[in-house]
């Protein structure tokens, strides 16, 4: 049976906002789910990020993630070659790759260039479910994933802004874009 991987990421920002240049990747959460939004596999972690490695208040409280559990995490590099060990057992199976909008691809294809390192995704397609989701629905423009929810009749389950979380979420409305 096909799964598709839904990923999302936390990263480094102030108030206003910070370019994706400017941006590091501080948490990444993915699940792997069947064609039905059932989760069959996922994985969490925090990332230390290297250029500003203190978060601002604003990101602490965007996120709840503790400058503690930050400054306990492994650097991308570690953190990503975690991820594709665990991503490699589900490779056969992996139908594509999906974020809600786009910003998470271009993060991380920014990182991946900046930091030299390979992914499986790279051979994988990707679907923006905010774009695919608006354009299902007849949209005028995109939402954000918890209108999106509450669009589709449900409720955001757990902590926004958290990485696993919110990939589990956007998750949710795979089956209801998928053709």
């Amino acid at each position: 049976m096909p799964h598709w991987l839904v990923i999302d990421l936390e990263a480094t920002t102030d108030e206003g906002g910070w370019p994706v240049s400017e941006m590091e990747i501080i948490e990444i959460g993915a699940t792997l789910v069947n064609r039905q939004g059932r989760e069959q596999d996922h994985f969490q972690r925090f990332v230390r990020p290297l250029r500003r490695p203190m978060l601002t208040p604003f990101c602490r409280e965007l996120t709840h993630i503790t400058q503690a559990n930050i400054d306990a995490a492994a650097p991308l590099t570690e953190v990503w070659s975690q991820f594709e060990r665990w991503l490699t057992q589900h490779q056969p199976r992996l139908e594509g790759w999906a974020s809600w909008g786009d910003y998470d691809r271009k993060q991380l294809q920014l990182e991946w260039h900046n930091q030299h390192l390979h992914s499986l995704l790279n051979d994988v397609p990707h679907m923006n479910l905010k774009q695919r989701f608006a354009k299902a629905r007849r949209l005028e423009r995109p939402l954000g994933l918890n209108a999106a929810l509450q669009l589709a009749g449900m409720q955001f389950n757990g902590q926004q802004h958290r990485a696993l979380e919110d990939a589990r979420n956007t998750a949710r409305l795979l089956p209801l874009i998928l053709p």
